[in-house]
């Protein structure tokens, strides 16, 4: 099903996932949709391997980390962040190289300090590879000041490929 984005999420200097400027890093780009849920976009080289062909597990837990703690953004506002508290994971299909991946997450429970949230690793046909349920300590407001964050050059980028809706 599609949905329409609403909103892309800011991308950092350095974070592993998302930093632009990270050679190492998997520079992903995440979505807000008009549903409340968060979609993660990411192609995985060579550089992201495992086992022959196939997408090494810890690099497919760092993706459905970061999209949970992202959701909560779709609750609050710019400055929400999430922090994990602990992260559960389920492998179900081999996750191959040089294909599109999406991850999508949404926040189940939130009692403004904590929420959790629930994501998955899909395949370009659909088939969830990975779920993720997570615990998350909420980042919000004064926790994080706009200062770190400048410094961190968190900021939205947008680019001409920056999808008008996702498919879910």
């Amino acid at each position: 099903m599609k949905q329409k984005v609403i909103a892309k999420q800011p991308n950092s200097k350095m974070c592993y996932v998302c930093g632009l400027k990270n050679p190492k890093g998997l520079q992903a780009s995440f979505y807000e949709l008009e549903n409340g849920e968060v979609v993660g976009q990411f192609c995985p080289g060579e550089d992201y391997q495992g086992y022959p062909d196939r997408l090494h597990g810890c690099i497919a837990a760092g993706l459905l980390d970061e999209a949970i703690g992202r959701a909560i953004r779709t609750h609050y506002s710019e400055e929400a962040m999430g922090q994990t508290v602990e992260l559960h994971l389920r492998y179900r299909a081999p996750v191959p190289l040089n294909q599109p991946l999406r991850i999508v997450a949404r926040v189940t429970r939130d009692i403004r300090r904590i929420f959790e949230g629930t994501a998955e690793l899909k395949l370009p046909d659909g088939t969830v590879a990975v779920e993720a349920s997570g615990k998350y300590f909420s980042l919000i407001g004064d926790t994080l000041h706009k200062e770190e964050l400048e410094a961190q050059e968190w900021r939205v980028y947008p680019a001409e490929d920056d999808p008008q809706e996702l498919e879910i």
